[in-house]
């Protein structure tokens, strides 16, 4: 192009000034069209991991060292047989071993020499390496540190009275927490998607010793977050006895809420949920929506409402081997949420529509919404096992 405007010049005797405007007005377009595309040319990433026996978290801190972005896209590779499970602040997929973190909606803009946070919980059998090679936006990231994890030491146990000598896979009354982030044997996460929750341990309110789990639960469709336990469930039962502390600052909601999770294997890693549904404690079933007792007026008077500024026990039980469930609050056993194997009306004939027997495999507590209703709740003694655990 240059050579032509030169003989164009020559022609017309065109002056120099004039040959050099030319030449710049054909480069700038160029230059524009590549700042648009928010090409990335730098970034670091801090991939941070707290593994434990078949299971880990990573926290990855993603800086930007070129212009800024609007929609960023992290891709990686795993060394090990790694599979993510759930995520939080960004949407993460993974085929074979390759990754892709995307961007949520309020952190899309990532600045020239920002950062963004991310996290993830996964799996793995055999190995789990840290990756060591990120691109951004398609750019490979020119300084990557992968931490060595310091391996999380086990904590000493700490036993509830209540579940001395039970032998429970879990007995938690959160004694040996020592930070304001769950970490040990429970980790946060946010199975589907994240919004304005926040778990935290605290030392304020407590149900017995020092320290409980607090949930600020946010409202909103999809605005999940919970403390996960580390422990594998498979094993446990043939029932699953289930014994908790629970205190809640705000009566359930009419709209559907969910406080405890339980991974069920019966529904390919989805749900049993204990929460709340017309303003009365409920079970729901994930896979099929579910409900114990039935949404109906009577159904709903089968079950209670949650006292508010109390603590509560709450204790539940899951046979795996037989289509029956019971719930007590407070040792009160609660009518609208029995399942023995005949459906009953208005309480458990949706429930006995589907016949598999439930397979629980971990345990979460924290705060779904699905639309309105929030809460900020404590958890405290928690206790899970193969034996009945009482109050």
């Amino acid at each position: 192009m240059v050579m032509t405007s030169l003989r164009v010049r020559r022609r017309h005797r065109l002056p120099l000034w004039a040959l050099v405007l030319t030449v710049v007005a054909v480069a700038l377009p160029a230059v524009a069209t590549s700042r648009a595309q928010g090409a990335a040319t730098g970034c670091t990433v801090t991939y941070t991991t707290n593994e434990w026996a078949g299971g880990f978290t990573a926290q990855i801190r993603v800086t930007n060292l070129d212009a800024a972005l609007n929609g960023w896209r992290l891709e990686w590779a795993y060394g090990g047989d790694q599979q993510i499970t759930s995520a939080w602040n960004a949407q993460v997929t993974q085929s074979g071993s390759a990754a892709t973190a995307v961007n949520a909606a309020h952190n899309a803009v990532l600045a020239a020499g920002g950062s963004v946070d991310f996290g993830l919980q996964g799996t793995w059998r055999t190995a789990d390496p840290a990756p060591t090679a990120f691109a951004l936006n398609g750019a490979p990231c020119g300084g990557t540190t992968t931490p060595t994890p310091t391996p999380t030491p086990t904590p000493t146990p700490t036993t509830p009275a209540e579940c001395a000598g039970t032998g429970a896979t879990i007995c938690s009354d959160f004694e040996d927490q020592r930070g304001t982030v769950p970490s040990g044997d429970w980790q946060t996460t946010a199975p589907d998607c994240q919004g304005t929750g926040k778990v935290t341990v605290d030392t304020s309110v407590a149900y017995s010793g020092t320290r409980s789990l607090r949930v600020d639960g946010g409202a909103g469709y999809c605005n999940h977050v919970f403390a996960a336990s580390t422990r594998d469930l498979s094993s446990v039962g043939p029932v699953v006895y289930v014994r908790m502390r629970v205190r809640h600052t705000t009566a359930l909601p009419t709209s559907h809420v969910t406080f405890v999770s339980m991974p069920d294997a019966s529904q390919g890693g989805k749900a049993l949920r204990v929460g709340g549904q017309n303003g009365a404690l409920q079970w729901n079933r994930e896979s099929d929506d579910a409900t114990l007792p039935e949404q109906s007026p009577a159904g709903v008077a089968l079950s209670t409402p949650l006292a508010t500024d109390r603590w509560l026990c709450l204790r539940y039980q899951i046979d795996t081997t037989a289509q029956s469930m019971r719930t007590w609050v407070d040792d009160q056993e609660i009518t609208g949420l029995r399942v023995d194997g005949v459906p009953t009306q208005n309480v458990d004939g949706q429930w006995l529509a589907r016949r598999t027997l439930p397979r629980p495999t971990g345990l979460r507590l924290g705060w779904e919404s699905y639309g309105t209703g929030e809460d900020t709740l404590w958890f405290d003694d928690v206790a899970l096992g193969s034996s009945p655990i009482g109050c």
